[in-house]
């Protein structure tokens, strides 16, 4: 009896030195939280193993999630995946088309970031981009003829349209002159011309004409005459001579004759007529993206998804470099509660820990059952 009672004591003793073994030293992992000190002595084993060593192991993870888990490799393998550019795509749909159904305005997309006066400042850099690729243009061609500024193509289609040109001017002269307005502005001119011929020259019109009405006999000879082939060939000429004349001119006496502002102003009236700015802010989105939405949708965003996919796969080592991916590692570990660490830890591993430490106390009784046998044999 004696026997069993110190073989069982020893088991006891055993076991419970196993367990508080394991438990204090999976406790020693995490506490104490911060070094302890006895004067300036400082206690041993003080702080724990994590909290001593977390800077160190937050260099560690940064590296490990780098070189191992968040490698370029791995990314560009998710970049060209088939399922995540579906997704992606899918995302860019449904956002796109929200958007395009949207009632809202660009001004007030602008605004809801912040933005205001955004059709102010959009005419604003028109007009400057207008002015700087002028002053950009005219510089350079600045000192030349118009013939080498102006584009071929656009000198030969000039060329061919001053015979029509021609004749359109002669056929307006005579619907013109043709026209009442035009018989009574003849009958002013010839009458005019009489009142100031004074004299004998002024008293034989008189006589010979006599009441006949000279409107009436001007202007078939002058309808005859602008319908003369002849003329639209003298007129055609006129006009080839005169552009030829343009076109050796210098391009700065251009601008000189026209003047700068009022170029400049012409090509902004023209740019902000053909973009409509005021439709643009104004106007829902919905309104004039809409004849737009199936190219949008069906064809841009994939295209637009599978672009950036591929910029994204090749530049990859890049962005990740740029991010410096180890030190915001290393940093949040860094400074990451550990109280919240252990709370973390003991939550995922709990079940596992509390089988260490019944393992501690079942190790613990089997040494002590052992040198219980080993005592009394020995005795």
């Amino acid at each position: 009896m004696e026997i069993a009672m110190t073989i069982i004591l020893m088991m006891i003793i055993g076991a419970l030195i196993g367990g508080f073994t394991n438990y204090l030293a999976i406790k020693m992992l995490f506490k104490p939280y911060n070094a302890v000190y006895i004067g300036k002595w400082k206690v041993p084993f003080t702080p724990g193993l994590i909290p001593k060593r977390r800077d160190e192991m937050a260099d560690q993870m940064g590296k490990l999630v780098v070189n191992h888990l968040l490698t370029p490799e791995s990314i560009k393998k998710k970049f060209i995946n088939d399922q995540f550019l579906h997704d992606m795509t899918g995302i860019v749909q449904k956002e796109m088309e929200t958007i395009l159904q949207s009632e809202k305005s660009a001004e007030d997309i602008l605004a809801a970031f912040g933005i205001t006066d955004g059709q102010s400042k959009t005419e604003y850099r028109i007009n400057l981009l207008i002015e700087q690729k002028y002053e950009k243009i005219i510089s350079e061609y600045r000192g030349q003829p118009l013939k080498n500024v102006i584009p071929q193509g656009l000198l030969d289609k000039a060329d061919e349209k001053i015979p029509a040109i021609s004749s359109m001017i002669l056929q307006k002269g005579v619907d013109y002159f043709s026209s009442i307005e035009g018989k009574m502005r003849i009958q002013r001119m010839a009458d005019d011309f009489v009142r100031e011929r004074s004299g004998v020259l002024s008293n034989m019109l008189q006589m010979f004409m006599g009441n006949i009405n000279l409107a009436d006999k001007i202007q078939p000879e002058i309808v005859r005459f602008l319908s003369n082939e002849g003329t639209a060939d003298l007129i055609t000429t006129l006009l080839q001579k005169e552009w030829r004349k343009i076109l050796e001119m210098d391009a700065s006496v251009i601008e000189e004759q026209l003047e700068k502002e009022q170029i400049l102003s012409v090509l902004k009236n023209i740019a902000h007529r053909v973009i409509n700015l005021e439709n643009v802010f104004k106007k829902p989105i919905s309104s004039f993206m809409n004849p737009y939405r199936t190219v949008l949708i069906e064809e841009l965003a994939p295209k637009s998804v599978q672009m950036l996919s591929d910029w994204l796969s090749g530049k990859t080592e890049m962005v990740m470099e740029r991010l410096r991916l180890a030190e915001i590692v290393r940093e949040q570990v860094s400074n990451f509660s550990v109280e919240r660490l252990e709370d973390m830890v003991f939550s995922i591993i709990k079940s596992e820990l509390a089988m260490i430490t019944n393992l501690g106390f079942l190790l613990g009784g089997i040494i002590g059952l052992v040198q219980g046998i080993i005592a009394i044999l020995i005795n």
